[in-house]
């Protein structure tokens, strides 16, 4: 990106400013790039939980963080610059979850009941419909419900899940 700068001051300097406006272009694409990649790394992680929450029928305190964390971070990153819009809107994201969910069931069959199964196991095991229809119902969650209140809102849709009701009530 420094060498873009360069040459975008150079252009600038220059008068070439049609040359600046396609290098101002070509930094807004980069930087959106940037941005969609670090929604990327969050929705596995919520993948990842997801699944394991899903084989092993429970829920403990660091999935609900992780899962919680991660649609709190997706959400503040999908925020445009003029908080009015969205880089990935509520209809986009069903090509982010194809791309993602092999490599978190990957990932999780390092973790699911401390890597008993293997990823080729887990995969056959795995609900992958269920899991993203999960996910698309959170995500929902970060367009209708500020920061402030989402936190509140995840933890009572993970209650629902397999094992949150003892999560919520602190049973092991």
């Amino acid at each position: 990106m420094t060498q873009e700068l360069i040459d975008l001051r150079n252009c600038i300097l220059e008068q070439r400013y049609s040359d600046a406006l396609a290098i101002v272009d070509e930094l807004e694409g980069m930087s959106k790039q940037a941005i969609i990649r670090n929604i990327q790394a969050f929705i596995r992680i919520l993948l990842i939980h997801l699944i394991k929450n899903q084989i092993e029928k429970r829920l403990t305190n660091s999935w609900s963080a992780s899962i919680r964390n991660s649609l709190i971070e997706i959400k503040k990153l999908n925020l445009k610059e003029n908080k009015k819009s969205y880089y990935i809107n509520l209809d986009e994201w069903s090509s982010y979850f194809e791309e993602e969910i092999e490599g978190a069931i990957r990932d999780a069959s390092v973790e699911v009941l401390n890597g008993v199964y293997s990823p080729f196991q887990l995969a056959e095991m795995v609900d992958k419909e269920q899991i993203i229809n999960q996910t698309q119902v959170l995500l929902e969650l970060i367009y209708n419900y500020s920061v402030k209140e989402l936190a509140a809102v995840i933890d009572n849709y993970l209650i629902q899940l397999p094992g949150g009701e003892d999560w919520k009530l602190g049973r092991r």
